[in-house]
């Protein structure tokens, strides 16, 4: 199954910009305001997307940030941990030295909790010594249908990590570079979830990202050839977080994408009715997280696709 209706999402309490991420992280920008007003403000959008995604029946457990880990990236837990279907946790090597303290071994007894089962914990975070890194979905798509997984190589995605998860998982690797002009330079995109994201029966990307034409050629390919309808954006929408969406199932088992409301506004009419003909939409305002954060709604959601005990 490729979505759930299961979200784990980590409510901030010290939110900020990360100097530690903003090196490699070119959406993040500073906000003229006091740190624990940025943080007021994170909070009250967190709270507003939450209800948001409840309303509409998605199920969704929050787990508090802890004050003394002073964690400001913490609001992103996609990038440290994923659930599966096989009762598998994975724990991923993270780029920033602060982001590793927002792993937490009680996020496994809170989810216990609520009815699910963990069974066997795989954890990649020894790479860290190495300098290697891979964040969670943030960096890898995974086509859990078809059993392939897409990986934009950056300094948040080694390549040779990567294939070693998918040999672990028995995915196909689908691997490629994207970039985005930085003060006219053409540098990696740090997450792949930032221009891409995979619904059930349709992909919105940026292919113009993609600068190799062998790399897109192939990555279309394999889009098209397991049956999904491509929705490309363009590179100025991607910079509103229009590729940082996620298809949850919420009430009477109905498919929304969800976004952020700046996103929605970046799309033009023939893209929203696009991914309406496959599914409805779901969209919440999160301008200060996507500003000082450098995310958007994607990166908030930790899918939870494990068995009930």
């Amino acid at each position: 199954m490729q979505v759930t209706n299961t979200i784990l999402m980590i409510r901030p309490v010290n939110f900020r910009m990360n100097e530690q991420t903003a090196v490699n992280n070119y959406f993040q920008e500073d906000l003229s305001i006091r740190n624990d007003q940025i943080n007021k403000k994170a909070q009250k959008e967190f709270d507003d997307f939450v209800n948001t995604l409840r309303d509409h029946g998605v199920n969704v457990i929050v787990v508090d940030d802890k004050k003394e880990t002073d964690t400001p990236d913490s609001i992103f837990p996609n990038n440290w941990i994923s659930f599966h279907s096989n009762g598998i946790a994975c724990v991923y090597p993270m780029f920033a030295e602060n982001r590793r303290k927002e792993r937490r071994a009680d996020i496994f007894d809170i989810l216990e909790t609520h009815g699910f089962r963990i069974d066997n914990v795989v954890d990649y975070t020894a790479a860290e010594e190495e300098g290697v890194f891979l964040e969670g979905t943030g960096s890898i798509l995974k086509d859990r249908v078809n059993q392939k997984a897409y990986c934009a190589l950056s300094e948040r995605a080694h390549e040779e990590l990567f294939i070693e998860f998918c040999e672990d998982f028995d995915c196909f690797p689908v691997i490629f570079t994207a970039n985005q002009t930085v003060e006219g330079e053409r540098l990696p995109i740090y997450h792949t979830n930032v221009m891409m994201a995979m619904a059930e029966t349709f992909v919105v990307i940026c292919l113009e990202t993609i600068d190799d034409k062998k790399e897109r050629k192939n990555v279309v390919e394999h889009i098209k050839k397991d049956g999904r309808e491509i929705i490309s954006i363009t590179e100025q929408q991607m910079y509103q977080f229009a590729g940082n969406m996620l298809q949850v199932i919420g009430a009477d088992d109905q498919r929304f994408m969800v976004m952020s409301s700046a996103a929605y506004k970046s799309l033009e009419n023939s893209q929203i009715e696009a991914i309406k003909k496959h599914c409805a939409i779901i969209h919440s305002p999160l301008d200060t997280i996507e500003t000082c954060g450098g995310g958007s709604a994607r990166c908030m959601m930790a899918e939870v696709f494990l068995p009930k005990a």
